[in-house]
């Protein structure tokens, strides 16, 4: 078979996934070529601006390919070739990715399968989608205006999430007349009236107490669960994204994690989401729920993989692998 990547390399470091699961994607005896278009190339501007086009300029890559922030191959040996002729593309660009761009892709790639199908990212991208699993969840409640921030926020410290942002980027705890954003704080009256002035829908979740014991993710791929990592909040914050100054250390999946998996998979396998990341907080039971699902470009599995001491890489790899062959 023949691959496509698509990534952006602009902003990547030797701690990005791409680098492993591309080197063991490649070695796998199913695949011929694995091309890399990054969305950094400017001969791709025009490809990455949703232009009706029919050719995307790419860097092939054997198995020794790895990041190098002096030299980097991405940057080197870059030809052009037809996007028809590709039997399987995966996406590793990092979020957000617009509607526009995801619908445009599927048009672009309808002969080829998609590593997530991208109308599904799309859907599951809004943390509105976690609406759709209650029973596993924390208690939560969509706020389109102020007046259901307030009204949720009686009952308890609440924590909003942009419906779509990423990272930790956005979100906000209200306890009282209190609000802060982990590092910063401000009265319950000036964020409504910045809230006023540029109002956004939310996810609002109640404030878990027991957020310092870490934020998990636990990445899947087609039904399987590979492993996880514990991320934990750095000392004067309780927002555990590694982005944000959490760190990242081994942990085990846990029963009731096991169950969240099972109750989301069969709903993200039907959208065609293949490889995903499922984040879990302790509750109030001191028990593990779900806290996001994540679909685009997941993570972390290169990490998990060292801290188990287990060839995850190529597992995972060769469970999409299988599952692309079943698909064409």
């Amino acid at each position: 078979m023949k691959v496509l990547i698509l990534t952006d390399h602009s902003g990547h470091s030797s701690e990005n996934s791409l680098y492993e699961l591309a080197s063991k994607l490649i070695a796998h005896k199913a695949i011929d070529v694995v091309d890399i278009a990054s969305r950094k190339t400017v001969s791709n501007t025009p490809f990455f601006g949703c232009q009706k086009i029919t050719d995307i300029y790419t860097t092939t890559i054997d198995s020794s390919f790895q990041f190098d922030s002096t030299d980097h191959p991405l940057d080197k040996n870059i030809k052009q070739n037809l996007i028809s002729q590709y039997d399987f593309i995966w996406l590793r660009l990092p979020p957000p990715l617009s509607k526009e761009f995801l619908d445009y892709l599927d048009k672009a790639f309808s002969g080829s399968v998609i590593i997530n199908n991208p109308m599904a990212i799309y859907e599951t991208g809004s943390k509105a989608f976690l609406m759709n699993f209650e029973t596993v969840s924390p208690p939560m409640r969509t706020c389109k205006s102020l007046d259901d921030i307030l009204d949720f926020s009686q009952n308890f410290p609440i924590v909003l999430k942009p419906f779509r942002e990423y990272g930790g980027r956005g979100i906000v705890k209200i306890e009282g007349n209190k609000v802060s954003n982990g590092k910063t704080s401000m009265s319950l009256q000036e964020f409504a009236d910045n809230y006023e002035s540029s109002p956004i829908d939310y996810l609002a979740v109640k404030y878990l107490e027991n957020v310092k014991k870490g934020d998990k993710r636990i990445v899947v791929i087609d039904g399987v669960i590979m492993g996880a990592s514990l991320r934990l909040p750095p000392q004067d914050s309780w927002i555990c994204n590694v982005a944000m100054g959490g760190t990242s250390n081994h942990s085990d999946v846990t029963p009731e994690e096991i169950e969240i998996v099972n109750t989301i998979d069969p709903i993200l396998s039907a959208k065609g989401i293949v490889m995903y990341g499922v984040d879990t907080l302790v509750d109030d039971n001191n028990q593990r729920i779900l806290s996001e699902i994540n679909t685009t470009s997941i993570g972390g599995l290169p990490q998990i993989a060292k801290h188990s001491n287990k060839p995850l890489v190529e597992r995972g790899v060769d469970l999409i692998i299988k599952y692309v062959l079943k698909r064409l």
